[in-house]
């Protein structure tokens, strides 16, 4: 193959500028031609504006800083994510950016916390970041490991359209080629199948070794294309609309979304320096679209700045990611409800396995595709899991969608998981995939699924020292958290945005 290996990125919005950042960022010009087609046409959907912790990882390898983003996305800080009446009305509880408890003994601490808990207090007082954001406070994460002020980390809320534009203006002053239009056309190669070249409105064809996706829902190539097919996860994750207003923003900024169960989903809320994002989610078996943003409305904090807008999706993947020539990222790769705020995850898991398998002149070895597919099917698989074991782990009966999801059939690996909680409160930790041990103890405990026992390598510490210890640590974090900053001054000191366009 003579020249650089050519990349089209098809489609702008978070997916198609991270990838365009990565590729502008990391990538030798000589060997690698990028470049993307977008259309001001086309809208990009830009709900999503709650991330994971992995987001500050992907800025720091693009080398952005911190502080400037913020202020140019409307950022605030997220130390989790707040869940409100999902095992029962009445009951809420924080899933962390962070660990419970410190090391007391062999075991892990959240053994330690079973075998006393009936003396050491809520789980949540021993994890700094849910003991910080109840008191609506943020400070960054110390950096020596013995220090308790050092295990956890921090996310972002942002505006997901503002990233896209910051991301923009980043890529193309390091070089990346922007091509305005609207694709028309797709070429294939007769022989192979492969996507030879694409034609814009005006007429220009724009040739290709490895297309990129991130043409959104509508997939128009590895989908409208190629017809890759998706995996329906919808009987599992039955919401399948969603209704999204801005409000006014109102009172200080928490540094944690929250997520609350009604009557035929969950409404988010999303604090941003300028406005607030809401949401409904829901599923349209057990509610109307009108009904949906009726609800919608009447629970703002604020006035609305706009007029819902709905969305319409289903719980999937594609069957392959990576198909022929072409890559999908995003919405045309899969959606998974925003329910942990794991899609702008997926979209980096994309670009860092795009990176590390990248094809060159030599042509695409299969080999290659065939190990991108399994990993991102890992990922997929794992957060698929953690998703439904909200729905399913309630003991609500007052909503059809909630007594359909106590009793519907679940995955054989979320199924083996609950088992093993349940006899001995034991998480198999993944070698690969998104969430740990902490992360399911948070959602297990908050919603009502208590282990039998605990692992009898805690019972090899006296009941007095490990009273004491407990006692020790939870007054460690009080006193921590009690001492950090309060988040919207910190927000205001750190990264003050300007008015919002």
């Amino acid at each position: 193959m003579a020249g650089p290996f050519r990349i089209v990125i098809v489609g702008g919005g978070t997916a198609g500028w991270m990838c365009a950042a990565a590729c502008a960022s990391k990538l030798d010009p000589a060997r690698y031609d990028v470049r993307q087609i977008e259309s001001e046409e086309i809208g990009t959907v830009g709900v999503g504006e709650a991330t994971l912790p992995q987001m500050k990882d992907f800025n720091d390898f693009l080398g952005i800083d911190e502080a400037e983003f913020m202020a140019a996305t409307q950022a605030t800080f997220k130390l989790g994510i707040e869940f409100v009446d999902w095992g029962q009305i009445g009951n809420r509880y924080i899933h962390p950016f962070g660990n419970f408890g410190r090391p007391i003994g062999e075991a892990e601490f959240f053994h330690y916390w079973l075998r006393a808990r009936e003396t050491a207090g809520p789980l949540s007082d021993y994890c700094l970041p849910i003991v910080m954001a109840w008191q609506n406070r943020f400070g960054f994460a110390a950096s020596d490991p013995a220090d308790p002020r050092s295990a956890f980390s921090h996310a972002y809320h942002l505006d997901a359209s503002l990233y896209a534009r910051y991301l923009r203006g980043w890529a193309e002053a390091r070089g990346l080629k922007r091509i305005e239009g609207k694709i028309t056309q797709v070429a294939q190669h007769p022989e192979s199948g492969d996507i030879a070249s694409v034609t814009l409105e005006a007429g220009d064809v724009v040739q290709g070794d490895l297309f990129v996706d991130c043409s959104g829902f509508r997939g128009l190539l590895i989908e409208q294309t190629l017809a890759t097919g998706i995996e329906d996860w919808s009987h599992w994750l039955p919401c399948d609309r969603a209704m999204a207003v801005p409000c006014e923003r109102a009172g200080a900024l928490t540094p944690y979304t929250r997520s609350t169960a009604v009557e035929a989903g969950w409404q988010w809320r999303i604090p941003l320096q300028h406005r607030t994002g809401n949401g409904y989610v829901y599923a349209s078996a057990f509610l109307s679209d009108d009904e949906a943003a009726t609800l919608l409305l009447s629970r703002l904090d604020g006035a609305p700045l706009a007029d819902p807008r709905p969305l319409r999706f289903k719980a999937c993947k594609r069957r392959k990611a990576w198909n022929h020539n072409i890559i999908a990222m995003g919405l045309a790769g899969g959606f998974l409800e925003p329910l942990e705020s794991t899609s702008i995850y997926l979209v980096q898991m994309a670009v860092a396995f795009l990176l590390t398998l990248l094809p060159d002149r030599r042509g695409i070895d299969p080999a290659l595709a065939a190990e991108y597919n399994r990993v991102m099917d890992v990922e997929y698989d794992r957060i698929r899991d953690f998703l439904i074991l909200h729905y399913h782990a309630t003991e609500r009966d007052d909503a059809e969608i909630w007594r359909y999801c106590r009793a519907m059939p679940i995955p054989d690996s979320l199924a083996d998981k609950i088992e093993r909680f349940r006899h001995r409160g034991h998480i198999r930790e993944y070698r690969d995939g998104l969430f740990g041990p902490p992360s399911w103890q948070a959602v297990f405990i908050g919603q009502g699924v208590e282990p039998a026992a605990h692992d009898v390598i805690a019972d090899l510490i006296p009941d007095a020292v490990l009273a004491k210890r407990m006692h020790e640590l939870r007054a460690v974090i009080a006193s921590a958290a009690g001492a950090m900053p309060d988040h919207t001054a910190m927000v205001t000191r750190y990264c003050p945005a300007g008015p919002a366009a």
